[in-house]
């Protein structure tokens, strides 16, 4: 869908001076996955095996993500004379991805929390 090299584009534009826009959203929609992944396993799927974290969050979102490309995009963008865009890039994806993360685990917290119905802080009220 967004071909490396040239100047065909069906969404933005690509090529050796581009900005890297697709690597940026890949890696940022793994890390929210990544923290959707760790909660979930962590407060709902609380019976799960051990080995289904490393499986899922090293072996699948590892391999959905693409952060040896970042580097590879980052150098790419110095070795052109771009480092405005390259040190933008380097930062932007890294707080995306940090905050993908946050996102992630926020959202299914918030899920699960709607979902319990407040029982916690029902339970807190008739306990005093």
């Amino acid at each position: 869908m967004w071909p490396n090299g040239g100047d065909a584009y069906l969404v933005w534009r690509t090529g050796a001076a581009a900005f890297p826009w697709t690597t940026l959203l890949i890696n940022a929609v793994g890390c929210f996955l990544m923290g959707v992944l760790t909660i979930s396993l962590k407060k709902r799927f609380t019976g799960a095996s051990p080995l289904l974290s490393p499986l899922l969050g090293t072996g699948v979102l590892g391999g959905f993500t693409t952060f040896s490309t970042y580097t590879d995009d980052a150098r790419r963008l110095f070795e052109n004379g771009q480092p405005g865009p390259a040190v933008a890039y380097l930062i932007l994806t890294v707080g995306a991805s940090m905050s993908g993360v946050l996102l992630g685990v926020a959202c299914v917290a918030g899920m699960l929390q709607v979902r319990r119905g407040g029982s916690d802080t029902r339970q807190g009220r008739e306990g005093s």
